[in-house]
């Protein structure tokens, strides 16, 4: 009989005592900084490209230089002086507005959320961003 209660006791000391508790994984964000803050033409190039209508490259951005369908071209900081020139002096022939995107076409891609560089982003549908109004302050 001792027996049956030293066991019984113990029984419910194991039960009374709570079992560890894992701590969950809190993702901390990071506040960003002033100087970290994403620039208003990254944020609007990423919904236009989430909700608009457009069409990544040089040779597509070319052409629409020349045919005039695009609304507005975003052109990397870094593609070559030569291809730079020829797409300035086609979208103006065009009346075409152009943004000139201060990053590398690395940058320009990862905006776009493409694994890849970009050099020419041309726009035809803005969708739900400001884009537009962007380049009119430019």
């Amino acid at each position: 009989m001792v027996d049956e209660e030293a066991e019984e006791t113990v029984e419910e000391t194991i039960e009374d005592v709570p079992e560890k508790e894992t701590p969950k994984k809190r993702l901390v964000r990071r506040r960003k900084s002033k100087k970290e803050k994403e620039s208003p033409l990254s944020s609007a190039l990423r919904l236009t490209v989430e909700t608009g209508k457009v069409e990544f490259g040089m040779k597509t951005g070319m052409k629409d230089a020349l045919n005039g369908n695009a609304k507005l071209f975003v052109v990397a900081g870094n593609i070559p002086a030569d291809t730079m020139s020829s797409v300035t002096k086609y979208a103006s022939a065009s009346g075409v507005p152009m943004i000139l995107f201060d990053g590398t076409s690395m940058e320009l891609g990862s905006i776009c959320g493409k694994p890849f560089p970009i050099s020419i982003v041309s726009v035809y549908e803005v969708g739900a961003s400001n884009l537009l109004t962007l380049a009119k302050k430019k």
